[in-house]
């Protein structure tokens, strides 16, 4: 996570920017790719964590009371830029 801080000089306001960076490799279709063993682990944990976030994304698009961001990890991280 890279977090970028500005001041205006001209006006004294502030602004915060964030960047995550998140390495998603090992993302893939775990049938074709025949891995096994702690690759296909990673690779299953990597896809949960992506259909978590497509459930987050939904929920904050139908305006959802509740909205899953605890279901993963990925999705805690990202919770201040999503919400």
């Amino acid at each position: 996570m890279i977090e970028i801080s500005m001041i205006d000089k001209a006006n004294n306001s502030a602004s915060i920017g964030k960047l995550n960076l998140i390495d998603l490799a090992g993302s893939e279709r775990v049938a074709k790719s025949q891995v096994s063993g702690q690759q296909l682990k990673e690779a299953q944990c990597i896809n949960k964590s992506l259909s978590e976030l497509g459930n987050v994304v939904s929920a904050l698009r139908r305006k959802q009371q509740h909205v899953p961001f605890r279901n993963c990890l990925l999705t805690r991280i990202l919770e201040d830029s999503l919400g």
